[in-house]
C-alpha cells in the first residue's frame, strides 16, 4: 500500500495545489495515512480499488464505491468514482482511460447504473477524461470560506 500511499500523498497535493483554501495539504503522514486508508478499504464488498501496472510497478489506481440513495446529493443508488491518480511519469499512454473503464465496468458487475464523480476546477485534463468516457456535468461545487 506504500506505492497507492504516494499517488494518494500526489493527489492531495495537486488539489492542495489548485486551491489550498478548499482543500487539505499534504503533511509528512499523509503518504502513510492514505496507504492505510485504502488498505482498509480492500476488504468491503461495495469497494472497488484497481491499481495499473507497469513492469512490475504500480503506477495508477482507481478508489470507487457503491452507495445508497444520497438525499443530500439529491440522487439515487449510484457508483461514486472517489479517486483517479496516474503517476506523471506515465501519464499520457492512456492508463487512465484504462483504469476508468476497469472501474466503470466493475461497478457495474455490482449492479450500480450510474456512476458519479467530482473533480477539481482546475483539472482540466481529468475532466476531459471524464468527458471523453461519456460523464457530462451535473453539478457545481461553490465554495466561499467565512473569515474575519
Amino acid at each position: 500500500m506504500r506505492t497507492i500511499g504516494r499517488l494518494g500523498e500526489l493527489l492531495v497535493r495537486t488539489h492542495h495545489d489548485f486551491d489550498p483554501d478548499r482543500f487539505i495539504a499534504p503533511t509528512a503522514r499523509t503518504k502513510d495515512a492514505y496507504g492505510s486508508f485504502l488498505g482498509s478499504q480492500l476488504g468491503e464488498s461495495h469497494i472497488v480499488v484497481l491499481v495499473a501496472e507497469r513492469d512490475g510497478e504500480v503506477v495508477g489506481y482507481t478508489y470507487a464505491g457503491v452507495e445508497g440513495r444520497d438525499y443530500m446529493s439529491l440522487r439515487g443508488p449510484a457508483g461514486v468514482l472517489y479517486d483517479i491518480v496516474v503517476d506523471p511519469a506515465h501519464r499520457g499512454r492512456g492508463i487512465g482511460r484504462m483504469l476508468l473503464d476497469a472501474t466503470l465496468k466493475a461497478l457495474e458487475s455490482r449492479g450500480v447504473t450510474q456512476v458519479v464523480l467530482s473533480t477539481a476546477e482546475k483539472n482540466a485534463v481529468a475532466q476531459r477524461l471524464f468527458e471523453h468516457a461519456g460523464f457530462r456535468r451535473t453539478m457545481v461545487e461553490m465554495t466561499r470560506e467565512l473569515k474575519d
